[in-house]
């Protein structure tokens, strides 16, 4: 099962990529400042657009900027002392020869972590980095919606690079993402899973502008997933790095545990809607087992009416036939076939379980066309 896994993985992704290159138009976007002010504070001889302390925030300073910085790397901060050195070393060890600029944002963190920061100033300075860190000390913390808003606000760079305090950047990271932003402009990422991940995502400030802020919600948000549809919904495209650019740690303390599977469905479905289904007039199912019904039962129904058949390789789900929608309030009920994969037509959506040892994560992708061979591949693999 984990080469089949690994089949429908690359699939979404190439999908993905697919449908998010479609009608690229960057000409309707406002490229300003959100704010549209300088900020009304700022430490000494540091240039810092946007507003770098406020509602609480307790601002930090530092570091002549000598020449304008190229690429921000912005990272919120939420008690995450036990992986702050790693994190910063990773960032001292970049083969990256242009401007940096490190931008923090603490959100209330009990454990240390803004002093362990400070303390890799000079050395990060050394490297030729500036800092820039702020934060509150407010009793509860605001969400990593936030505190990236305004990590992103305090920063000054032409480029935004995004990382978790958690993660760790391989060398070669920056100079691959900004030599692949230079020639595209739109969002940088690398892969790690068949999902897009927050921490890998690199894009000029011009485009975060033209996007919109992070929401911010707070706890149980998806705000990086919510900010990626934005994009993706104004015609931003994505673009993959293909070398490993960094370690994603995955742990229980980790901000992604807040957010439900349920809430990560809804949104995927209602994306999958708008941009894919809306566009098609009718397609196939491909699994009649758990998750290809509860898909077929999260669409809408005008989407409903779409679904030609299930097609599934399992001899026992073909045998029945059909899906009855028993739910429904239609009468007669749908009768949705289930057919073999041999003879089911495209276009499809694929909707599999990916299982690891840590997680179990539905996923939905869109498949236009395939070929019979690849179908039998397919087949042969379950």
């Amino acid at each position: 099962m984990s080469d089949l896994s690994s089949l429908f993985a690359e699939v979404e992704l190439l999908s993905s990529r697919q449908v998010s290159r479609a009608n690229l138009n960057m000409s309707t976007c406002s490229l300003e400042h959100p704010n549209g002010q300088e900020a009304d504070s700022v430490p000494a001889k540091r240039l810092c657009k946007g507003e770098c302390a406020q509602d609480g925030s307790v601002g930090g300073g530092g570091g002549k900027a000598s020449r304008a910085v190229e690429v921000s790397i912005v990272i919120p901060v939420h008690n995450a002392s036990c992986w702050l050195d790693e994190c910063l070393q990773g960032i001292v060890d970049q083969d990256y020869t242009g401007s940096m600029e490190l931008s923090v944002y603490d959100d209330a963190s009990t454990d240390g972590s803004r002093a362990i920061v400070e303390g890799w100033r000079e050395r990060l300075e050394r490297r030729g980095v500036s800092m820039v860190i702020s934060g509150h000390d407010s009793a509860q913390p605001r969400g990593v919606g936030h505190a990236k808003n305004q990590a992103v606000s305090q920063s000054s760079g032409k480029y935004l690079c995004f990382q978790d305090a958690d993660d760790v950047m391989m060398p070669q990271r920056i100079h691959l993402q900004y030599e692949a932003c230079l020639f595209n402009s739109t969002s940088v990422y690398t892969s790690h899973g068949p999902t897009v991940i927050m921490p890998t995502w690199f894009c000029s400030r011009d485009w975060f502008h033209c996007v919109g802020t992070f929401d911010e919600g707070g706890k149980g948000v998806p705000e990086d997933l919510l900010w990626f549809y934005q994009s993706v919904g104004q015609g931003g495209g994505v673009v993959r790095v293909d070398q490993c650019l960094l370690v994603y740690r995955y742990h229980q303390q980790a901000a992604t545990h807040s957010v439900l599977e349920e809430t990560i469905w809804n949104l995927r479905v209602a994306f999958l809607q708008e941009r894919v289904i809306n566009q098609w007039e009718s397609f196939t199912i491909w699994n009649a087992g758990k998750q290809g019904r509860k898909l077929y039962r999260c669409l809408s129904s005008f989407s409903q009416k779409k679904v030609r058949a299930f097609c599934d390789v399992d001899v026992n789900k073909i045998k029945k036939g059909f899906y009855t929608y028993e739910e429904s309030k239609e009468r007669p009920k749908p009768h949705i076939p289930v057919l073999h994969y041999r003879d089911a037509s495209p276009p499809y959506i694929i909707c599999v379980k990916l299982v690891s040892r840590e997680s179990v994560c539905a996923s939905v992708c869109p498949v236009v066309r395939c070929s019979r061979s690849y179908l039998r591949q397919v087949g042969n693999l379950c």
